[in-house]
């Protein structure tokens, strides 16, 4: 039941434990502040998985049965059958109304904070994208000119369908990214063009190739400048190591290109915390 969403898990089962990771020291799973909850027959959430996932769910079970420990500290060494080698701090609580409007409170809150990719296009590649990158923390809009483009996106992505695509750049929260897919090469350089004009955006890309690249150039020499400008443009996008044109594989490559540029823009502490009190 890991599917569920967090409300809906809530409601199954309220009678659960949280299972908070306290401190992550050295090499671990996965980073303070992550919780999963633990019922008597089912989970919502990781930890990290392995033997000491599976450690902290039977403790957790056991505070379900009236015993259990409300502090785990737990080596990641060859005693438990990892070699991560760092060490963790377990905390585990009942789970409260107040900690559930908490948890979910954070939760969204967290959305709220994802950045914002824009999809320029809606073909075979946009599409694959789309459902790429909606597992991911972004929030995913996607802009076509042709309704049917439209049609079998992930119901988790925002869609506009607009005669003007160009016009819809100007809507992307500041520290987003566009990324330019359209079936028209002359539409593709004007959204760039309006893109790259914008200094807030944190990435701008389109699909091409190193000759695509060439053409816009000469193409923005031709509009009366903004060459200085084509080098903040990631053209071709997902790089050039792999050369695989299938779209599942463009798909993938650009989105670890997100996730690697939104990781390095990322200075604040973490907001996972879960509060102690």
């Amino acid at each position: 039941m890991r599917d569920l969403t967090l409300p809906a898990f809530i409601t199954a089962h309220s009678k659960s434990i949280l299972v908070e990771l306290r401190e992550a020291k050295g090499s671990t799973p996965r980073e303070a502040g992550t919780f999963m909850l633990v019922a008597t027959t089912a989970i919502w959430g990781t930890i990290g998985g392995g033997q000491f996932e599976y450690m902290a769910i039977d403790n957790a079970r056991a505070m379900l049965s009236g015993g259990g420990e409300a502090v785990m500290n737990i080596p990641l060494g060859p005693e438990i059958g990892q070699c991560c080698g760092g060490h963790t701090r377990l905390a585990f609580r009942p789970l409260t109304r107040e900690l559930a409007e908490m948890l979910e409170g954070r939760l969204r809150a967290e959305e709220d904070d994802r950045p914002t990719v824009t999809l320029f296009g809606s073909g075979h590649v946009g599409q694959a994208l789309a459902r790429a990158l909606v597992p991911l923390p972004f929030a995913v809009t996607v802009v076509e000119t042709r309704a049917e483009a439209l049609e079998d996106l992930p119901a988790e992505t925002q869609k506009h369908l607009t005669a003007m695509p160009e016009a819809f750049v100007e809507k992307i929260p500041a520290g987003g990214a566009a990324i330019i897919l359209t079936h028209d090469h002359a539409l593709d350089f004007l959204i760039a063009q309006r893109a790259l004009a914008r200094t807030d955006l944190a990435y701008v890309g389109m699909i091409g190739s190193r000759t695509k690249r060439a053409t816009f150039a000469n193409w923005l020499k031709r509009e009366g400048g903004g060459e200085e400008l084509l080098p903040r443009l990631v053209l071709p996008i997902g790089g050039t190591a792999v050369r695989d044109k299938r779209p599942a594989v463009i798909a993938a490559l650009v989105a670890a290109e997100l996730l690697e540029i939104y990781a390095a823009r990322q200075e604040q502490p973490s907001k996972r915390q879960v509060p102690t009190t």
